[in-house]
């Protein structure tokens, strides 16, 4: 998918986002993406010209899809990055709490200094392209792009020798600085904010609070695969905390328990009977098994079609290539 901005999201559907909107029935005029993300299948969603409704529980991903999918003109200019840049880093809730956990000090109060400056953008759109692109900045800096490994570990992948000796690579791009990383961005991300005529949505629920919010034709569900690395808010959680200035909790409708995603499964299936068609993204090394789903899903829709995607995820920088099926689930009642 062409235009799209560098996320680096576990999960993320970017490289098959065109074939996930290949299965959108003709008749559809509007999606809603209820695990939203990346934000890379409401993107494609947003370029086909359908409203979209782009829903993620996660506070990060909702000012992604608040920068990229509901705004339609908005962008950083070099006089809000001198903004957001401008003063000196101190002491603050990010040095408090996690300096040393996952930068080092220094880093930690020019976080500090920025979550400040940005909080003082007037403008939404502004000031969510902004917290996007402080996420990717803060995601590069991190080793294996998400915040579940010690510090021990951290500093020692971001010794640049002992990542060439133990790697063959010297990684500097952990390195670089908050700034460097967000203006290397700055116009990917700038570049990707387009209009497509329709009122998107960008949406911050619980999966069960947006669908009793949001109607449209098609819902498209990329929920946590139970079995295999799922753990978002362990992944991401940290980026809500810098957001909001307070810690967060993890959420309650993770499906991330094996024990009990079948049972999971079932109520959110039920709930989606009010969406004329769902397509639904699963991975072919995650419980349930394609079979399960597929009798689940026969319990409230007539019509079910499987098809199949080959994907390559990379998981800390390796390919598991030809070891993964996406399943895409079409069920309607047509």
């Amino acid at each position: 998918m062409k235009g799209y901005p560098k996320v680096n999201y576990i999960g993320n559907k970017e490289r098959i986002a065109d074939a996930i909107m290949s299965a959108v029935p003709a008749y559809a005029r509007t999606l809603f993406d209820a695990f939203a993300g990346g934000c890379s299948v409401s993107y494609a969603a947003k370029a086909r010209g359908m409203r979209v409704y782009s829903n993620d529980i996660l506070d990060i991903n909702y000012q992604l899809a608040k920068a990229l999918i509901e705004n339609s003109g908005e962008v950083l200019t070099d006089r809000d990055v001198e903004d957001i840049f401008a003063g000196e880093p101190f002491c603050g809730f990010m040095t408090g709490n996690y300096a040393d956990v996952y930068y080092f000090p220094r880093e930690c109060m020019e976080l500090d200094l920025y979550r400040r400056n940005i909080g003082r953008i007037d403008n939404g759109y502004k000031r969510a392209m902004a917290y996007a692109l402080m996420r990717r900045a803060m995601i590069r800096k991190m080793p294996y792009s998400r915040f579940t490994i010690k510090w021990d570990k951290v500093r020692q992948l971001r010794d640049e020798q002992y990542s060439y000796e133990k790697y063959g690579r010297y990684r500097s791009y952990h390195n670089k600085s908050f700034r460097f990383h967000f203006e290397d961005n700055l116009g990917d991300y700038n570049s990707a904010v387009f209009s497509n005529g329709q009122d998107n949505v960008a949406l911050n629920m619980d999966v069960y609070d947006a669908i009793d919010a949001v109607d449209a034709d098609v819902v498209y569900a990329d929920p946590p695969y139970a079995g295999t690395m799922n753990n978002y808010y362990g992944f991401y959680g940290l980026l809500d905390t810098y957001i909001r200035q307070e810690k967060t909790m993890p959420f309650a409708n993770s499906f991330m328990d094996k024990d009990t995603i079948m049972e999971q499964f079932d109520r959110l299936f039920a709930a989606f009977g009010k969406y004329r068609c769902l397509i639904l993204s699963y991975n072919s090394r995650s419980i349930p098994t394609r079979e399960q789903i597929a009798g689940l899903l026969s319990r409230y829709r007539r019509n079910i079609r499987i098809q199949e995607i080959r994907h390559a995820y990379k998981v800390t920088g390796k390919e598991k290539k030809g070891k993964d099926i996406e399943y895409l689930f079409i069920a309607d009642n047509d």
